[in-house]
């Protein structure tokens, strides 16, 4: 309900609150197949659908082409000015309030596998030649734009009269969601051409920091090692979980952990999930949850 932008899961979080002191989401990744990792950063998220109308009815490309307005035409042309460069950037405009990321993040960076093999194991390819070697920067520090889905005509000889398109942009945790869904909205308004109506329909959702020393964090990194056996890595996860900064947002600290593995092909039609990672996320629950129950070393506000 949450990732749809519905209120509902807000509200009732907002109200049914009762001074909890902690929340875990087991939404996160695995570093490998033995290696658990922490979440310190999520990113935000404001996504756009888009329809363009440029006539009543699709018409005849024989009789009208080349003196009407194409649907397809204008969408492309609209998503043309938000487009990110060829190197995979987004416009300045939208990368307003990026702050780099700390030393020690970088470090630890340096530990996971190399950005080659994670685009590789999702038979994806680079943007750019200098994407792969910047993959946690960009995926986790770095504000993305990526055209979603496109919709509009059919296979014959018309010029379409509507088009329709979704967008999402992530943003980094400290820029401001509110202000970049409307400097995007009113660049794709501008890139309208003359005659096209455009509608925009528009979400927005922040993103997510924790300190690696926060105390919940390193209780949450003590008991996951205990369970797993390896010391876990920390690392930014380039999605959103939309409640999270929400939950944050009303005191309570959040850790973001999981166990999930790019083979699991999560969001695919055939997701999945290995018996050892649920293992695994019960193993770290008894762990957490003794571990929160010590009141020596107090996690909440």
């Amino acid at each position: 309900e949450e990732e749809i932008g519905g209120g509902a899961a807000l509200a009732w979080l907002t109200e049914s609150y009762r001074g909890a002191t902690t929340a875990v989401v087991y939404d996160g990744w695995m570093v490998d197949e033995r290696t658990p990792a922490i979440t310190l950063a999520l990113r935000g998220l404001v996504s756009v659908r888009l329809r363009v109308r440029s006539g009543e009815r699709s018409v005849h490309s024989g009789m009208y082409g080349g003196a009407v307005l194409n649907a397809i035409h204008a969408l492309h042309q609209v998503l043309a000015a938000v487009l990110p460069d060829a190197d995979g950037r987004v416009r300045p405009e939208l990368r307003e309030g990026v702050e780099p990321p700390a030393a020690a993040e970088v470090s630890e960076w340096e530990t996971l596998p190399k950005g080659e093999e994670r685009i590789a194991e999702v038979g994806a390819r680079p943007v750019s030649v200098d994407a792969a070697a910047e993959f946690y920067s960009r995926t986790g520090a770095e504000p993305s734009l990526d055209v979603n889905s496109i919709l509009g005509g059919e296979p014959r000889t018309i010029v379409p009269a509507t088009a329709e398109a979704f967008l999402s942009l992530r943003t980094t945790p400290e820029q401001d969601v509110g202000r970049l869904r409307s400097v995007l909205e009113e660049l794709l308004r501008q890139a309208a051409p003359a005659g096209v109506d455009l509608e925009l329909e528009s979400y927005g959702a922040p993103g997510y920091a924790i300190a690696p020393d926060h105390p919940l964090i390193r209780r949450a990194a003590r008991a996951l090692e205990a369970a797993a056996g390896v010391r876990p890595r920390f690392v930014r996860i380039g999605g959103s979980v939309p409640i999270v900064p929400y939950i944050a947002g009303i005191g309570i600290p959040v850790v973001v952990a999981g166990f999930k593995l790019p083979h699991d092909a999560i969001h695919a039609p055939n997701e999945s999930f290995r018996l050892e990672s649920i293992e695994l996320a019960a193993a770290w629950a008894r762990e957490l949850f003794a571990a929160l129950a010590d009141e020596r070393d107090p996690v909440g506000p």
